[in-house]
């Protein structure tokens, strides 16, 4: 699966990207993965492909455990949708899921970051690999 993580508006701290290009290394050998920081939703528009599986992120989205993402993306996989693009920090025109990280404000570096280790957790479940080291 090829994931584009989509973060509209700030640009993310250093030591947040440094933690997000672990994950994007660990991720390697289980998806493609990649963070594109887009300006505003007319660049967002320009960049997001039809072909690709949006889901926006958000305090009202649905919440989901660990498990049940991993679930999700077993079902993404399965039934073809193969290009999944996450939108964070405006609504995007059109989407098909919505789901959310936390109900509480997080800072947008921080949220990206754990959106990456959920990304890797859930990939570790669906592989039945333990997830600490």
């Amino acid at each position: 699966m090829n994931f584009k993580i989509y973060l509209i508006g700030d640009k993310i701290p250093k030591h947040f990207k440094s933690a997000i290009e672990e994950y994007e290394k660990r991720l390697s050998r289980y998806c493609k993965i990649q963070l594109v920081e887009v300006k505003n939703q007319e660049m967002l528009i320009k960049v997001l492909t039809n072909t690709s599986y949006k889901i926006y992120l958000s305090v009202k989205g649905e919440s989901v455990s660990s498990t049940e993402l991993s679930t999700k993306f077993n079902e993404y996989a399965t039934s073809g949708k193969s290009e999944i693009a996450i939108i964070y920090g405006l609504d995007p025109p059109q989407f098909d899921e919505h789901l959310s990280i936390s109900q509480m404000d997080i800072e947008d570096g921080l949220l990206i970051t754990i959106l990456f280790e959920q990304i890797y957790r859930a990939y570790r479940i669906l592989h039945n690999h333990a997830y600490h080291k």
